[in-house]
């Protein structure tokens, strides 16, 4: 099981980075697509059914689908576009590599001395992270829904065709 979870994790890493590294939008959504069915696989390899159907319906169905459908409503270009690339590859790669190692040094520091019971009872299972859910996490994804919803207006808002306005 681990040997699976870690060849999963290796895939999921290297279509994260196709995700940034590729130079064409649509190609980067799809490589989005396998990221996070990648991320549902883990959460099942972890016995956590619930969040990889959540990951599933809510990332891969609806947000890369906004996605594409912001891509197709705003006219963006399909292939390569020299107007996508800013030239500052290296600062970017520079600033990604310090806030990734920020990140692993957080999550390892403050959970340094948290030890997982597998003997003890289910935390992944429906019942707990509804509850967890519904309690304190509730405000974040409201405001997640609206920050989608005004993605979508603007999508449709900036595809309109802008007719002769009169003098």
């Amino acid at each position: 099981m681990e040997i699976v979870f870690v060849l999963v994790g290796i895939a999921t890493l290297g279509a994260a980075l196709l995700t940034v590294t590729t130079r064409q939008l649509v190609h980067a959504a799809l490589w989005l697509v396998v990221a996070l069915g990648g991320l549902a696989v883990e959460y099942l390899l972890l016995t956590a059914e619930f969040i990889a159907w959540v990951q599933v319906l809510i990332y891969v169905g609806s947000v890369v689908v906004l996605l594409l459908f912001g891509l197709m409503l705003t006219r963006a270009p399909i292939g390569r576009s020299p107007d996508a690339d800013s030239g500052n590859r290296w600062a970017a790669l520079g600033v990604a590599a310090v806030a990734a190692s920020t990140l692993v040094w957080v999550v390892v520091d403050a959970f340094r001395t948290t030890w997982i019971d597998l003997e003890g009872p289910a935390r992944g299972s429906t019942e707990v992270t509804g509850a967890l859910l519904f309690r304190h996490w509730v405000l974040p994804f409201e405001a997640l829904s609206v920050l989608l919803l005004a993605a979508l207006v603007g999508a449709v808002v900036l595809s309109r065709k802008r007719g002769k306005e009169p003098s």
